[in-house]
């Protein structure tokens, strides 16, 4: 068995704005920067074991890992510690854009998106399964490669969304149904194909920041 620490990335400005991430690579924000530097500080003080850290290349993880390498890691450069696999869903044609923006300039595939079908992806992004499948096989691929210690993993919303859903079995219909919040900790169990969910969406050291932005996918499901 291997335990994984599972950080979503800090806020960004896209973030606030609800825009499509994807593989653009967006830096975080001044709040982004406190939310992971609060991050380190909890783990400082807690000082859960950390055999291993990994993230996303993209540079809105990269900022997030840095401050808690620092305090498990600090003869380390994060650059030599990214996986390619663990970025976002790509959104193909969307990515970058605005709600609103997707919906005026394509609104055929916001509303095809709105069904929430396993099979159905942006045009030229990702499925939905196709995403689940490279994310899992990143994941266990990482757990057989420290297996039975415990990695630190810095990713997105997206590949959280995939363990939660892997963790419960809902299935890979459907909107998002767990809270995933930016900056932060959840901590799973992985044996073989078996994913536990330990902790989720522990927010306590990011309590008196500012109130995060949601991308409420319930609240757009086409019935």
């Amino acid at each position: 068995m291997t335990e994984l620490i599972l950080i979503r990335h800090g806020e960004t400005d896209w973030n606030r704005e609800l825009r499509f991430q994807g593989h653009v690579d967006v830096p975080l924000n001044a709040t982004g920067h406190e939310q992971a530097r609060r991050l380190a500080e909890r783990l400082a003080a807690e000082r859960p074991v950390v055999d291993h850290l990994v993230c996303s290349d993209l540079i809105r993880t990269r900022e997030t890992a840095t401050p808690s390498l620092q305090v498990y890691f600090p003869e380390q450069a994060i650059d030599t510690l990214t996986d390619p696999a663990l970025r976002e869903q790509s959104f193909g044609i969307v990515d970058g854009l605005r709600v609103d923006d997707i919906k005026a300039d394509h609104a055929d595939a916001w509303e095809r998106w709105l069904r929430f079908e396993a099979d159905y992806g942006m045009p030229g992004g990702e499925t939905t399964r196709q995403f689940h499948t490279r994310v899992m096989d990143a994941l266990r691929r990482i757990a057989q490669q420290h297996a039975g210690r415990t990695v630190m993993v810095v990713t997105h919303g997206g590949v959280l969304d995939m363990v939660w859903r892997t963790a419960r079995g809902t299935g890979l219909e459907g909107p998002r149904q767990s809270d995933i919040p930016n900056a932060g900790l959840n901590r799973v169990r992985l044996d073989g194909d078996a994913v536990e969910i330990l902790q989720w969406a522990d927010t306590r050291h990011l309590a008196d920041l500012p109130e995060q932005p949601v991308y409420n996918q319930s609240k757009l499901l086409v019935r």
